[in-house]
């Protein structure tokens, strides 16, 4: 499966692609220079059970290392997440 970034500087999303089919999107929007928030996590119905959310939410997690941004989720499904694994929670805004 690849997950590809896209965004424009103010609103993005990371998508999880299978042999071109859509398995699944997680919306973000820029919070000034050093935030991002994670809006919504959406996985096609096809790919449920399959870990889909935790790879885009993941892939998430290295681009805000990478670029030194710090993460808030307001989206519940990245919220739980966040909430279970203590090794991502060095990007969380406080």
């Amino acid at each position: 499966m690849i997950v590809k970034n896209s965004n424009d500087g103010k609103k993005g999303f990371f998508t999880a692609m299978e042999d071109d089919e859509e398995a699944g999107m997680m919306t973000f929007t820029f919070a000034g220079s050093d935030r991002i928030i994670i809006d919504h996590t959406e996985v096609n119905p096809d790919f449920k059970g399959q870990g889909v959310g935790k790879l885009m939410l993941m892939n998430l997690v290295d681009f805000a290392r990478e670029n030194q941004y710090k993460v808030i989720p307001l989206c519940p499904f990245a919220k739980s997440v966040f909430s279970k694994e203590e090794k991502i929670r060095d990007v969380i805004f406080s």
